[in-house]
């Protein structure tokens, strides 16, 4: 199983993207402030579940290529860092990262909310690339089951996520005042997270698999 330091790697590495505002976060929080906070609960159990469907298919993808193709930790590691770099771009580049903006959404059934956060999260592609490009340099054959490894860090990233959504619609209206009018928080989360993926990339490329 993952060491106690890799999964807290690992759970760092989850805050920090659950910080970045993207598809799921800007649909919780417009949902939450057009429908009310149960509304939004209903939302993030969908987004949630939709990343859990992605992650166990994910790592049982990783657990076959380890298995069937010769060096395939070390090509899933370099791919990982290569996407690592990528978010890391990501965020630094000029205009990388949208002013939080929900916008009024009608109000919607509890299965339309639910069915509707799983597609906004299952049908992502950054969801499945986070998964498929990031999980496998966490996870090492020598410690064991690789599926389980690979469904244990996703338990954790999903964890993360659902704890820090959960305070998300909760604070809906209040998070959405705060960073929609503080432009300089949003650059200087943007550096700080950009830079934290950038270093990790590095370590991930450049470490052995032992």
């Amino acid at each position: 199983m993952p060491s106690a330091e890799t999964l807290l790697v690992f759970a760092a590495l989850s805050l920090g993207l659950a910080l970045t505002p993207g598809p799921n976060m800007l649909y919780l929080v417009s949902r939450s402030l057009a429908q009310g906070t149960r509304a939004g609960m209903v939302s993030l159990l969908g987004c949630q579940a939709g990343s859990l469907v992605i992650m166990l298919c994910a790592a049982a993808g990783i657990t076959a290529a380890l298995l069937a193709i010769p060096h395939a930790w070390d090509v899933l590691r370099l791919g990982g860092a290569a996407y690592l770099l990528f978010l890391a771009w990501q965020c630094l580049r000029p205009g990388g990262q949208p002013l939080f903006a929900p916008r009024p959404m009608p109000r919607e059934p509890a299965s339309r909310l639910f069915a509707v956060g799983f597609a906004t999260a299952a049908l992502n592609p950054k969801v499945a690339l986070f998964y498929m490009a990031v999980l496998p340099p966490f996870i090492d054959p020598a410690r064991g089951d690789v599926f389980l490894q690979g469904a244990l860090l996703g338990a954790v990233q999903i964890g993360v996520a659902i704890l820090f959504d959960a305070l998300l619609v909760r604070g809906a209206a209040a998070t959405a005042r705060f960073l929609g009018g503080r432009p300089g928080w949003m650059a200087a989360q943007r550096w700080v997270l950009g830079g934290a993926l950038g270093l990790l990339a590095l370590k991930l490329g450049t470490e052995g698999r032992g």
